[in-house]
């Protein structure tokens, strides 16, 4: 973007926009921002204004056009940022400077966050999050009004500023659609709502924090428009894919998906669903939430609410004569034993824990009270991963990296390496960064390391087994990446870290 959120707001307020009305500008999404040395009017604008609107600017200001695109929810934060002119004096304008405090009626609350202006930014965060690509919009009370921030590609980025006075407003609104108590502002709340946008179903799960300045709110986004990715799309090499495809046409034992929260655990395992779909076997998922609908796959949402978890989700379905099994997550020391047990009967059970390497998900079982000789009968494969951003391409640049960045690169001939790092541009809203792949680490388990793990071996022993076995580590497979010329050394620090040992 060329422009910042302040620099919005400053236009907004000139002389130049107060030539014409609030109502026109929201209806056009568009405010005048100078004119520039060479006399032509710039204009910023979400998407291409209508001929019949740029005519008018032409003849209202005397001036041929230049056009600056800036996201829809930006140029309407900043419009709703300014008040409304004397002359535009109405209701709602009346309404809103009267927001101030945390003790509001709650029908006032309630018409301010159903007022049309409101509505409409409200709608077009969304939908500018959901063209973004963004998995988040958060919405974060400050002194000075609420900041609205998407996660995109796994990192939070700036988007616009919201007043202070629509900050009870938009925070209404937001919970309104999510059936959330608009009159309770002390206590946490979550909720959810379902939108439809164009020919998208989107699952919007909200969730409200009381925060020192005023509550704050998460979006998650999901789109059930979106089609669950194959396993050739996820950037597995092609090494650990074939691997990885043997090991799911076995018919029983658990595969295991590790890695923190974001790193596409679940993306992982849709693909690995959509592989072994067909009609000659019954597949049943246990999800908090359902993320993706499968066709031919009987899904069941977990309802905590009610008392139905993973473990009761998981003890039922077993008498439903599954072939394939996945839970979302083995959370407890229940679910686990019942789906080490549905592994160890004829049954193939996908799942995920929260470890930072393979060889983490043997100790994490062992603590959550599995048997260790039950892990070793049980566990098929690991697989620990993370998502790392790949360098935009428009923009990327060539350098050569110092010897303290090289320090821990697990190979000597790293220095011949492509090493590329971010500059900025257009196209990447100049994060330097463009999309996201995986790295990976399989950990299929010998008959060699399946004796470690029933003798009790450490995490280190387990580590060194697995190097052995061919096992390359997660640095290991992201330094390839950065010396590939894909992602860079910081983004290998953001998101790899120091996982394993070389």
């Amino acid at each position: 973007m060329n422009l910042e959120s302040r620099d919005l707001r400053a236009a907004a307020e000139s002389e130049l926009a107060s030539r014409l009305s609030n109502r026109y500008l929201e209806e056009h999404k568009l405010i005048p921002l100078e004119i520039d040395s060479a006399g032509y009017l710039r204009v910023a604008a979400a998407g291409t204004p209508d001929q019949t609107v740029l005519d008018e600017l032409a003849r209202v200001f005397g001036r041929d056009l230049r056009i600056v695109q800036v996201p829809a929810s930006e140029l309407l934060a900043a419009l709703m940022s300014v008040k409304p002119a004397a002359e535009n004096g109405d209701s709602a304008t009346a309404s809103y400077r009267d927001v101030r405090a945390d003790d509001l009626a709650v029908d006032h609350l309630e018409a301010l966050a159903n007022e049309a202006p409101v509505v409409k930014l409200v709608n077009v965060l969304l939908v500018d999050a959901l063209r973004l690509g963004a998995s988040d919009v958060h919405l974060e009370s400050l002194s000075d009004g609420l900041r609205v921030r998407y996660r995109i590609d796994g990192v939070l980025q700036d988007i616009s500023r919201i007043a202070d006075v629509y900050r009870a407003a938009v925070v209404s609104r937001v919970k309104i659609m999510a059936g959330l108590d608009i009159a309770e502002r002390r206590l946490p709340q979550d909720g959810r709502s379902r939108l439809v946008i164009g020919e998208r179903e989107v699952d919007v799960r909200v969730s409200s924090l009381p925060a020192l300045h005023g509550e704050s709110i998460v979006l998650r986004m999901l789109d059930h428009g979106a089609r669950p990715r194959r396993l050739e799309e996820l950037g597995m090499p092609d090494e650990i894919r074939s691997k990885f495809e043997r090991i799911l046409a076995r018919t029983s034992g658990i595969v295991v998906v590790t890695g923190p929260t974001g790193s596409g655990k679940t993306t992982t395992l849709y693909a690995a669903l959509e592989r072994v779909n067909s009609t000659g076997v019954k597949i049943v998922t246990i999800e908090e939430p359902v993320e993706y609908q499968i066709p031919g796959v009987i899904q069941i949402p977990v309802n905590p609410k009610v008392d139905f978890g993973f473990s009761d989700a998981l003890r039922s379905i077993l008498r439903h004569d599954p072939d394939i099994i996945m839970v979302g997550e083995m959370r407890d020391a229940e679910t686990a034993e019942i789906a080490v047990q549905a592994a160890l009967t004829g049954h193939l059970v996908f799942s995920t824990l929260h470890t930072a390497e393979a060889a983490g998900a043997v100790s994490r079982l062992a603590d959550m009270g599995v048997e260790a000789f039950r892990i070793a009968a049980a566990v098929q494969a690991v697989i620990a991963q993370r998502l790392v951003r790949l360098l935009c391409e428009a923009c990327a640049v060539p350098y050569v990296p110092s010897a303290a960045e090289l320090a821990d690169a697990p190979e000597p001939d790293a220095r011949e390496a492509n090493y590329r790092r971010p500059a900025g541009c257009e196209r990447c809203a100049k994060s330097g960064y463009r999309g996201r792949t995986g790295v990976y680490e399989l950990m299929a388990f010998s008959e060699g390391e399946r004796s470690l793990i029933a003798a009790g071996a450490t995490l280190a022993q387990l580590r060194s087994a697995a190097r052995e076995n061919g096992t390359v580590a997660l640095e290991a497979a992201a330094w390839k990446l950065v010396r590939a010329g894909a992602t860079s050394i910081a983004e290998l620090r953001r998101a790899v870290g120091s996982a394993n040992e070389a």
